[in-house]
């Protein structure tokens, strides 16, 4: 992406206006305008990722999520993007031309969407949403795989399937000793390769990969090895992976020690993706 649009790609603050749930993003990897619904307001994530951008040392507010209030705002939303009045003023106003459409309502936010107890019924409430607006948009959901197995929440894919779902799911690591070095998650990894490959049987999968420095170091290239064969077993499996992003961090971490890593090594990745025949999009880093 162009590089004056690098300020815009970092900013992902959850808070827009005074909305609960929903706010816009001008995100490089939807390419233009997407639409953030949170469910995770008071920061509950079963993984803290070394590279996570959200300041957990500020507490969010509890309580569960009024899908009244969600969809209201995101009814709100789309109409200020209809009308123009979204890029009137803020941070938006300086969007460029070119990333001034709507790609997707994601749910993210500040922890695993799946995790969330109205994750269901917010799905449902956004498809509803949706159907009211002539803008074309996918549904995404962004999630780390750890509760992919559970039934109410292969439910509630199925039930987002015909509005243009897509699931876009993380795979950070090969190895467990990495995958606990870089995402520190109570759930082993094996749990999350096998939730990959029963999720993707039944739907296809975009396979999110975050590439950095720790301590200023690449990822060993026994790493890079052993994760590139977990996607060649998933893929043999019946895991049906529609695309392979590779990309860096583009926002202030969770911890000093993560730095992005660099266009060569991130294109040298993908190479090797493309080279097990699967296709791959780089995002580098926007600082």
């Amino acid at each position: 992406m162009m590089s004056s649009s690098s300020s815009l790609f970092s900013q992902h603050s959850r808070r827009w206006r005074e909305n609960r749930y929903v706010y816009p993003v001008i995100s490089r990897r939807s390419r233009g305008l997407s639409i953030g619904v949170n469910l995770s307001p008071a920061k509950q994530c079963n993984f803290r990722c070394v590279y996570c951008s959200v300041d957990r040392t500020v507490p969010g507010p509890g309580g569960a999520v009024d899908l009244r209030v969600l969809g209201t705002e995101l009814d709100e939303l789309l109409g200020q993007l209809e009308s123009g009045a979204l890029w009137a003023d803020g941070p938006l106003a300086q969007t460029p031309p070119e990333l001034r459409r709507l790609n997707d309502v994601a749910f993210s936010g500040d922890g695993e969407p799946t995790a969330s107890k109205e994750f269901a019924g917010a799905a449902t409430v956004a498809a509803e949403v949706l159907g009211r607006h002539p803008a074309e948009a996918k549904l995404v959901v962004i999630t780390n795989a750890t509760l992919l197995h559970r039934p109410e929440v292969a439910h509630a894919l199925d039930l987002l399937a015909p509005h243009r779902l897509e699931v876009w799911a993380k795979l950070d690591a090969g190895t467990e000793e990495h995958y606990q070095r870089i995402d520190r998650s109570g759930t082993p990894l094996h749990t999350v390769l096998a939730n990959l490959l029963q999720a993707g049987r039944a739907r296809d999968l975009v396979i999110q990969s975050m590439f950095v420095r720790l301590h200023g170091e690449p990822p060993p290239p026994a790493e890079i090895e052993a994760w590139l064969a977990r996607l060649a077993d998933l893929r043999a499996g019946g895991c049906r992976i529609t695309r392979v992003q590779v990309y860096t961090s583009a926002r202030r971490t969770a911890e000093p020690f993560v730095q992005p890593l660099e266009e060569e090594p991130i294109e040298a990745i993908a190479a090797r993706v493309r080279g097990l025949g699967l296709e791959a999009e780089t995002f580098h880093s926007a600082r």
